[in-house]
């Protein structure tokens, strides 16, 4: 079973493949896009060991050659010297303009890799291969590809879209129950952001997801891809409504800075926290009923996932240090942060008018719960 989004951007449209043992189906799926029958593969040491032959037997049944390379697992590897690592290693295997290469693992190869294709001989052809449910839902679509930098997170990078995603739901089961519920934390907010019925269906529908309903499975990733390939298309480079997936993003980033980017804090963690408190401060703010952000605090601890500032384990910066750290945030515009608050669930929008001092008191109280 598979089903088909399709990202409309003209000559840079491309479908997303969504469907269980895909993987198996790889080398068929990607010929088709292939200039000549070689690809280069990017993964990391985690996907590497689980599923790299796998990829290789797909492609070499399909008669395509291989070549690949691995990297460490985790945040870190999103730097300049994984950066140049990688573009050195694709120039030693001449890779072409006309060649693709495959980024195959979660989001953090995805954007590396992407990067390093857009920036190739001024952009290489590009498949993403999600392995993670994050990576499926948010990162491996839209074209987003980048980097970290000391100062914070996705800084430096590019907007590149792929020829190709590939996202094999079977992959998810291998995953860590941890890793899975930090992705669940990119779908939850699709709903908060815009599709009130969906979070409802997610709701109900959560914990056999969690538990491994590839039925279900498929559907979350589907409608995850159908939304954001909707906005993507009306907004490629977030002049605008793109912007409305990073809902939570802007405390998340914050937070992943202060946490140093380590496992203390998963992106998708960061993520759901993050949309826990953008909710809480558009209550306060009198957008928003007081029982929304009691409702998505209820239904992420439903799901096991972290909620608030007091489940992240070590210290944390004054609320004001974090407030600062989100100056450093993407959005923000002549020195002005542009947040994404709520008026309810299912209704998000982009905002310059958010009173410094509710946010700052959000994060307070959040911090006197520790």
């Amino acid at each position: 079973m598979s089903v088909t989004v399709h990202v409309p951007l003209g000559d840079r449209a491309y479908d997303i493949r969504i469907g269980a043992g895909l993987l198996a189906q790889a080398g068929d799926l990607i010929a088709p896009h292939l200039a000549r029958p070689r690809v280069a593969i990017v993964t990391d040491t985690i996907v590497g060991a689980k599923h790299l032959a796998a990829l290789e037997r797909a492609c070499s049944g399909a008669g395509i050659a291989t070549v690949s390379k691995t990297l460490p697992a985790g945040e870190a590897t999103k730097s300049w010297a994984h950066l140049q690592e990688v573009v050195e290693w694709l120039i030693s295997e001449k890779i072409e303009r006309n060649d693709t290469v495959i980024a195959f693992g979660g989001g953090v190869i995805g954007d590396l890799v992407g990067f390093a294709a857009a920036i190739l001989r001024r952009g290489v052809r590009f498949v993403q291969m999600p392995t993670s449910l994050l990576a499926q839902v948010d990162s491996s679509v839209g074209g987003k590809t980048a980097i970290n930098s000391l100062s914070g997170k996705n800084l430096i990078g590019a907007f590149y879209q792929p020829k190709l995603v590939l996202a094999d739901v079977s992959v998810l089961e291998t995953l860590a129950s941890r890793d899975f519920l930090a992705g669940y934390g990119e779908v939850v907010k699709y709903g908060l952001l815009g599709n009130a019925g969906f979070f409802e269906w997610l709701e109900e529908n959560g914990p056999a997801l969690a538990a491994g309903d590839v039925e279900k499975r498929i559907e979350a990733v589907r409608v995850s891809c159908q939304m954001k390939a909707d906005i993507v298309a009306r907004d490629e480079t977030e002049q605008g409504d793109r912007a409305l997936l990073n809902l939570g993003h802007t405390f998340c980033h914050a937070l992943e800075a202060a946490t140093g980017y380590s496992d203390r804090l998963l992106h998708g963690e960061g993520v759901a926290i993050g949309c826990a408190l953008a909710f809480e401060t558009s209550s306060r703010l009198g957008l928003c009923s007081q029982e929304d952000p009691s409702r998505v605090r209820a239904h992420l601890k439903a799901m096991g996932m972290k909620t608030d500032l007091a489940d992240i384990p070590g210290d944390l910066p004054s609320a004001a240090e974090l407030v600062a750290l989100m100056g450093q945030d993407k959005k923000v515009i002549e020195g002005r942060l542009r947040f994404i608050m709520a008026r309810g669930i299912g209704a998000a929008f982009v905002t310059e008018d958010v009173d410094p001092d509710v946010v700052t008191k959000v994060l307070e109280d959040g911090l006197a719960s520790r």
